[in-house]
């Protein structure tokens, strides 16, 4: 789908991933966008800002507890435009803006992460070796319970490298909840 700006296009695409902005350019612009896009109620995940002919992509990332809806991505899109637009911060070049939610292949790095995957079958390195696989029952700001085959572990997120929710076409006991 395609939503016109002023200076740019705007494009909503709920797949697309990328690394974060690192640089001060990409910073800055993150300190301009995160407020305007908390106002949707959604968390700014991820920025990049790529060269694409001669324009750039701007590619955001946005999430939050409850997920992400495609009215929440026309929001965001709506907003950043208009924010973009009547700022400098991309100068006079004409931008592509794409607004997506992350994939399941997103890490699990920040609490929020974590909470959000409640219920979620995840796999993660252990920082004394090893791995975990199991299903998240409960996250807070300091810890993750994961149920591991009917034991529940409560993991340190210091303990915890950066997890992956599993891909599970049909969950146990799925046939149960139908």
């Amino acid at each position: 789908m395609s939503v016109g700006s002023q200076r740019g296009r705007a494009r909503r695409d709920r797949d697309a991933t990328g690394a974060s902005s690192r640089d001060e350019a990409g910073q800055r612009l993150a300190r301009l966008l995160a407020p305007i896009i908390g106002t949707v109620g959604v968390d700014l995940e991820e920025l990049r800002v790529e060269p694409a002919g001669r324009r750039r992509l701007v590619r955001l990332v946005i999430d939050a507890d409850r997920g992400v809806s495609l009215d929440d991505v026309a929001a965001v899109s709506q907003a950043v435009s208009a924010a973009l637009d009547e700022s400098d911060a991309m100068g006079s070049a004409p931008y592509v803006l794409e607004v997506t939610s992350p994939g399941v292949d997103r890490p699990l790095l920040e609490p929020r992460h974590w909470r959000r995957a409640a219920g979620r079958l995840v796999r993660a390195p252990l920082v004394a070796g090893g791995e975990i696989e199991g299903r998240v029952v409960t996250a807070d700001d300091e810890a993750v319970v994961i149920d591991v085959a009917g034991d529940q572990r409560r993991l340190g997120l210091d303990e915890l490298g950066r997890g992956r929710v599993q891909v599970e076409f049909r969950r146990d006991g799925a046939a149960d909840e139908d």
